[in-house]
């Protein structure tokens, strides 16, 4: 269900990062950067409120959900606006940074309903790649997730 949970979701996700960003070797900056748009991503999935991360995604954004559907940027934020969540957080986090390409790992845990009103309680693994820009922002360009056995 990290149906756009990561990389928007992240992106997802948010508040004053691209200015803070630098080049590898400066302390991890990169790195640095890379997770606050991913914890960004995350408060704004648990405030329901995904504008704040949307910059944070390219306009070309492939999402692949754990059910196998796959959307992009708009169809995914709409989705993710639909949910409520009582309970969303990440795990075992790791960056690694490839040049001009960042591909971030993790865990995700979520609780809540969905727009029906139904409830949802899920465990997944999940894939972001970032890409850095000609002017030097990262945009999130993909994300997968998976399903975990409970």
């Amino acid at each position: 269900m990290k149906q756009w949970t990561l990389c928007l979701m992240g992106l997802l996700a948010f508040g004053g990062i691209a200015s803070s960003q630098a080049e590898p070797g400066a302390g991890g900056g990169v790195e640095k950067a890379i997770l606050a748009m991913e914890n960004q991503w995350l408060q704004a999935i648990k405030a329901s409120n995904l504008d704040p991360v949307a910059a944070n995604f390219d306009e070309r954004f492939v999402n692949t959900d754990s059910s196998g559907v796959v959307t992009n940027k708009a169809q995914g934020l709409a989705e993710l606006k639909k949910s409520k969540f009582t309970v969303a957080e990440y795990e075992n986090v790791q960056v690694v940074v490839f040049g001009d390409t960042a591909i971030v790992t993790g865990g995700f845990k979520g609780k809540g309903t969905d727009d029906k009103g139904k409830p949802f309680d899920v465990h997944e693994r999940w894939t972001d790649t970032w890409a850095k820009e000609k002017g030097g922002k990262w945009l999130c360009v993909a994300s997968h997730s998976s399903t975990l056995a409970k």
